[in-house]
């Protein structure tokens, strides 16, 4: 079993509350994943993001290629890390394995400033 995936059903809100901190990690996700993430139909992934753009700028991209993502310009959590501690996790990333790598990529991405993220 992977480290997101739960033995027990989401309830609503945690799966809207999750689907935005995958968001947040991510530069966009295609709904059919979302879907088999959860273990719910497209149809309830389109009415979570439905609901979800009340309350944060979501961007759907139709066609090939489509998905779902936040706007560019959202950084609900930037500069949370200092610039030593952006420096030092930019500087242990090549001594990490790929998927060690992109989680840390994705925390300065997630958590850092934009100087940082560009590390």
């Amino acid at each position: 079993m992977q480290n997101w995936q739960r033995a027990d059903k989401w309830t609503t809100n945690e799966r809207r509350a999750e689907i935005i901190r995958i968001l947040i990690g991510s530069t966009g996700e295609k709904m059919s994943n979302l879907a088999f993430r959860f273990g719910v139909s497209i149809r309830t992934i389109c009415y979570d993001i439905e609901i979800l753009t009340a309350t944060y700028p979501i961007e759907t991209i139709r066609g090939n290629g489509g998905c779902v993502k936040l706007s560019d310009d959202y950084h609900p959590y930037k500069n949370l890390f200092s610039e030593e501690q952006q420096e030092t996790l930019a500087e242990i990333i090549p001594l990490l394995n790929s998927h060690q790598a992109d989680v840390i990529k994705g925390l300065l991405k997630a958590y850092g400033s934009k100087r940082g993220a560009a590390m």
